[in-house]
Parts: C-alpha cells; structure tokens; sequence
C-alpha cells in the first residue's frame, strides 16, 4: 500500500497540530471560548482573576476560592533585591518586551522550578510579578526611582495602573484594564502559544517555555500589532486626514496593521468589545481626535477591502486613554497571555510527546563533496 504524503501548509495553516481543552478559536466563522465559555461573557461579568484560575485550574472559581487566590497573586507581586538589580542593569533604551523576556529567564534562576516550587506556583509567580519587573525597570530608567512593587491592589489590572501611575487608578479605568486582559489571555494554537508547548515537549523547566513564548510574541506579526496601530492612529490629526492617508496607504499596498486574523472569517469577536471600552474611555477624556480617526480608519478599511479590526487595533486606543506608554501595551499582553502559555504548558505536559514536524526540501540534489584545492 502506498504511503501517503505528509499534508503540507505554508505557515501550518489549517494544520491540526494537537488537541486542546483549553480553548475554542474560530468556531463559526466568529466564535471564542475559554474552557466553553463565551468570551463576551467572561469580559462582561468575570474578572481577569477568575478567567486565570480558570484557565489554569480548570474550572470557575468559588468565591472563597477567589478570595484566596487574589491573596496568592498580591502575596506574589514584590521582586526579590537580586531581580531589581538585574533590571536596573537592562538598558533605558531596551525594548519593554526584552524587559520581560530577561526577568522571565532571570526568575527560573532565582526561584526554579523543583520539589517545592510546583509548576501553578511558577505559574502565578510570573504573572503577579511581570507587571511588578515591567514598572519598577520603567520608573528607574524614567525617573531613577527605585519603586516597592507591592501596591495594595486586589486585582492585577488595578496593580499595574497604581504601580505606573503613582496613584490608585479609578474604576473605569481600571475595568477596561481588567477586561483587556480577560480578552488577550489565552487564543489556542497562535504562534507564542506554540512556541511554548514545542518547548515544553523537550521537557525543559517551566520558565524556559514561557520565555521562548515571550520571545515569538515580540514580532509585529504577533503581539506587536497593537503598538503598530497607535502609531498608525497617531498620524493623523482628524479623521479626513486619516481616511486619505489610509487610501493612499492602499493604493501603494502598505500594510495596514490591527485589520484581518489568521483564523476568524466574519469577525474577531473581541474587537467589539475593546471598542465599547475604547469609546467609553474617549467619552470620559472628551476625545475628538483619537477615538473619531480610528473609527474612519475602521470604516474605511471595511469599505474598501472589507477587513474587520482585530483585537490589536482598539486595544491601542484603550492603553492610550489609560496612559499608558505606546512600548508598554504588548508586555500587557504578555501579563494576560501568561495564563493561556502556562495552561498550555501544563496541558503539553500531561500528554506529552515531542513536538517534531516534517519539512518539504526544496534544496539541491544529493552532490559528491569537492575538495577546497579543487574548487574553481
């Protein structure tokens, strides 16, 4: 019987590569579930707290449970003296990306993974703790403040904003900040996610696949998308301006970032939900400017190659009418994926098997060897 070929797709598209239990991407068209609930709504009725104990133990919590858990991740947040030196050292000019990268692989040296320290403990270290390594190097580097990483807050959008801003953030804020990272936590197979569970299937420690995930999220392909569409944005000073700009952009085949998704054909069911936070955000701050150029950017975009807005593209402005600092909005995304990378990790583990594809050669035919005094 003759052996079949090995399916072969550019960039594994519409390659099933394992299974997951974790989470629902694309189903219909449109669809997003995390552990078979809808992402509209977890980010209209949960926090970002209990997606992540559900992501990582499998189920909602209890209130009790909730509880205990917020005081797990506050009992977290504060660095040890070793890591603030190591990210005093990382250059101002770095990129806040890099940042996270190094205090991820620094954290595996400090505290590694063993008998004692369980991979869900590794886990909620990294995530109550990058925001803590993001804004203590931020402020040294910004202010030469040396800042106590431990604010107060019960919940880890509240703790970055008051950890960057000085000062406790206000409610709606610091909502939109919580719902940001209910949506950017966890997206199935997407590439640092892969990444990730191709690492962990060497069986290495647990830090080494979060860091190589962090890694693969650093690319404008990827994570970077959000940081690419404020600097569009910001272009623009109203929004005539940006739709001639945006026509321009098209006729000369530039790419326009924040638009389309791998796996979604109708629609990225986050988006509209980023929007309402981003409109909300500009109805306080009485924006003219920000708000009205992304919607015609959006229009425009729709009408001319019917493209629809990813979740990137109104996270920017989000971030923006928080404050927050253009370099900073991907590491945000890091914070929240972290759940979704170490669910995977631990997913990877329970079942696991090196993760080793074929290739299609295309190089030159087998060849005899010249010797170099015989090359011409």
């Amino acid at each position: 019987m003759e052996k079949s070929k090995p399916t072969k797709s550019g960039g594994l598209a519409g390659i099933v590569a394992g299974q997951t239990s974790i989470c629902t991407v694309g189903k219909e068209g449109v669809g997003l579930t995390y552990r078979g609930y809808s992402i509209e709504d977890l980010a209209e009725q949960s926090t970002f707290e209990e997606v992540a104990y559900l992501l990582l133990r499998g189920s909602l919590p209890k209130q009790h449970e909730l509880s205990d858990y917020k005081k797990r991740l506050q009992n977290m947040q504060e660095l040890p003296e070793a890591m603030c030196q190591i990210l005093e050292k990382i250059p101002a000019e770095a990129h806040p990306m890099d940042v996270l990268r190094t205090g991820c692989s620094a954290l595996g040296s400090l505290e590694p993974e063993n008998d004692t320290r369980t991979q869900l403990d590794v886990a909620d270290r990294l995530m109550a703790s990058f925001a803590s390594m993001l804004v203590y190097w931020h402020h040294f580097h910004s202010k030469g403040e040396r800042i106590h990483t431990v604010s107060g807050e019960d919940t880890l959008a509240g703790h970055f904003l008051h950890l960057l801003h000085g000062k406790k953030p206000d409610e709606a804020t610091r909502r939109v900040m919580d719902v940001s990272l209910i949506l950017y936590a966890e997206h199935e197979f997407n590439a640092s996610t892969f990444a990730a569970r191709v690492i962990i299937s060497t069986l290495p420690d647990f830090y080494s696949a979060i860091t190589g995930a962090i890694g693969a999220l650093r690319g404008p392909l990827h994570g970077g998308a959000n940081e690419a569409a404020m600097e569009l944005i910001e272009q623009f000073p109203d929004p005539d301006a940006a739709e001639q700009g945006i026509m321009d952009m098209l006729a000369r085949k530039a790419k326009i970032m924040g638009f389309g998704h791998r796996v979604y054909r109708d629609r990225d069911p986050r988006s509209d939900v980023i929007q309402n936070c981003a409109r909300t955000l500009a109805e306080q701050h009485s924006d003219r400017v920000l708000y009205p150029v992304a919607e015609r950017i959006d229009q425009v975009m729709r009408r001319e190659k019917n493209l629809f807005t990813n979740l990137d593209f109104y996270s920017a402005i989000a971030y923006r009418f928080c404050g927050i600092p253009t370099p900073m909005f991907t590491p945000l995304f890091v914070i929240a994926r972290t759940s979704g990378w170490a669910a995977h990790v631990m997913e990877q583990r329970e079942d696991n098997r090196l993760i080793r594809p074929t290739a299609d050669y295309i190089g030159p035919e087998e060849r005899p060897y010249v010797p170099l005094d015989q090359r011409s």
